[in-house]
């Protein structure tokens, strides 16, 4: 907890010559409670003091005088292990907390500073599929993280609404749209489109060429071409919002690419203008071979713009507009290259803020034996996969507690909440496979079991029907189980930290699990409600300030927290 992390660091900072924010950041938390409830490692003084860490651990702990709330120090090998007053850490913990309440985590770290996060860009006339969830979870929760430690955050769905594929639509719709169908279109009519058009196509390669003429209109802006555009977008949007719904994710701006058309021009210029460009086959490039990467395409033989171009465009207009201190791309592991030629150019162009663009990228998800239904072909649906999960809850719910109110609701939180728990507990990097049974599952590591452990909390506070007060004697929470578990909650703002500074919800998922595991151990070793009036004051107030810390840990991963299942 930041309170005792600030008394070692100044316990600290007088025998050792390292800057605060280089010992702040050094200090850990030992596996074992018994080795103490901080540690600070050697290893880094041993090449200035040319000692061993282990030897430098014993003398820097006899030479500190702990004063509280430190008890004491004690070295063990090569780490100086500080041990904290019990009902110190409890009292400030526990009211920290009450006080708090939903507050508890935020912080002012990002005070003055705005943080872009881009996230989910679908492309427009397609279906959002599976394969889109992970950049709208991950980017949900950097976002909220971001939000709570102070940031201003501004969320962007940069959608894919601009390229060739919009001159092959139009010229499917057409040929085969028919006018009577304008008003009654689907994603899956505008689909089943862009599918004949590449089946004719293959048959008559000359709708390609009309293909680029449609869309090169479009850049230029001929009424007809952006009239149809649109109303694919329009469409589009609806069905998108939809599932946004479901999953309860905002965005502060739908921008797609085709804002940025106007803009593409100047920025080609300027790019011209800093000598970084050349011409190759015909189109338009900046040579990266000097950088180890392929040359970045600025535009075509065609003349018609690319991703790259218009990114850089974006990039530009959104520093000139929200003036960001950072921002961040949460965009799939098979861009990496894209990214790093995008943010090479804006660097030669001699932006100082390049360095302020972040890809974060991610693993795929898959599904365990290729275990899910779909409405057509190979794609699965995230509306599907959402349906399903609520359904398959609802069942459960059937089954366990059929006399629940809400029934209805509380499906839908716990089902879409399983999935989102299940895409975000595991380190973004990786590939998540996706199991039914294990996403579902109330008692293994997962959403349900999180939500449910909130649940129980809500039911005992019922049981109890008086008044909370965090004016208990504190020293009555000193069994092993109930400083470990009052520890768990006090890293609760440090874990946010962390989440944030490595773009890893999946820290929050597992910070959420150990308290939840912690909470269990607890709960089966002590009685909360007894006899005994103070004890059960001061046990109540824990059950209260857990479940407050497990609300506030699912607020930041974009899940409810029910007060009954």
């Amino acid at each position: 907890m930041d309170h005792f992390i600030k008394n070692i660091v100044s316990l600290l900072k007088e025998k050792i010559d390292l800057p605060e924010d280089e010992i702040k950041r050094l200090i850990e938390i030992p596996p074992d409670p018994k080795m103490g409830d901080y540690a600070f490692p050697c290893y880094s003084l041993s090449k200035t003091l040319k000692k061993s860490p282990n030897v430098i651990a014993t003398e820097l702990s006899n030479a500190i005088h702990a004063v509280r709330p430190i008890a004491e120090t004690k070295a063990i090998g090569p780490y100086v292990n500080f041990f904290v007053e019990k009902e110190t850490l409890s009292e400030i913990t526990l009211k920290t907390i009450s006080e708090e309440r939903d507050n508890y985590g935020i912080r002012s770290a990002g005070k003055g500073k705005t943080v872009i996060v881009d996230f989910s860009s679908p492309n427009i006339a397609k279906h959002l599929a599976v394969h889109h969830l992970r950049s709208a979870l991950i980017g949900n929760a950097i976002y909220h993280i971001y939000k709570t430690l102070g940031y201003r955050c501004v969320g962007i769905n940069h959608l894919g609404d601009w390229g060739t594929q919009f001159g092959q639509l139009i010229v499917a719709y057409k040929k085969w749209g028919g006018e009577n169908a304008h008003h009654a279109y689907t994603v899956t009519d505008l689909n089943d489109l862009y599918v004949k058009f590449h089946q004719e196509a293959e048959k008559d390669p000359s709708l390609e060429d009309e293909a680029r003429e449609w869309f090169k209109k479009l850049e230029s802006g001929d009424p007809e071409a952006k009239n149809i555009w649109q109303h694919f977008k329009d469409i589009s949007l609806k069905e998108f919002q939809k599932i946004y719904d479901m999953l309860g994710i905002h965005f502060d701006a739908f921008v797609g690419e085709s804002f940025y058309n106007t803009m593409v021009q100047d920025t080609v210029t300027r790019i011209k203008e800093k000598g970084i460009t050349k011409v190759s086959e015909q189109a338009l490039i900046v040579d990266l071979e000097p950088y180890h990467m392929p040359p970045c395409l600025l535009r075509k033989k065609d003349d018609t713009t690319l991703y790259a171009t218009r990114d850089i465009a974006a990039a530009e207009y959104r520093k000139k507009t929200y003036d960001f201190d950072k921002m961040i791309y949460v965009v799939g592991s098979e861009q990496k290259l894209h990214f790093n030629q995008f943010f090479k150019v804006l660097e030669l162009m001699g932006y100082n803020w390049a360095n302020c663009c972040v890809h974060v990228d991610f693993g795929l998800m898959k599904f365990k034996d290729g275990k899910m239904s779909t409405r057509k072909g190979k794609v699965v649906l995230l509306e599907d996969l959402l349906v399903e999960a609520v359904e398959r809850i609802k069942e459960i719910i059937e089954e366990k507690n059929p006399s629940l109110e809400n029934k209805e609701a509380i499906a839908r939180d716990v089902g879409i909440g399983a999935v989102i728990f299940a895409d975000l507990c595991t380190k973004r990097s990786k590939d998540v496979v996706f199991d039914w049974d294990e996403a579902l599952n109330f008692e293994g590591e997962t959403g349900p079991y999180v939500q449910y452990t909130h649940a129980r909390l809500c039911s005992i506070l019922r049981k109890f029907g008086k008044p909370m007060t965090a004016d208990i004697n504190f020293g009555l929470l000193k069994e092993d189980e109930t400083v470990i578990l009052i520890k768990n909650l006090g890293q609760f703002p440090s874990v946010i930290m962390k989440a944030a500074e490595f773009y890893e919800p999946s820290l929050i998922c597992n910070y959420l699990i150990d308290v939840c595991a912690s909470l269990n151990r607890f709960y089966n070793a002590h009685r909360v409600l007894s006899d005994d009036a103070e004890l059960t004051k001061a046990r109540i107030l824990l059950v209260n300030t857990t479940r407050q810390v497990i609300k506030n840990g699912l607020r930041l991963l974009g899940m409810q927290a029910p007060e009954r299942m």
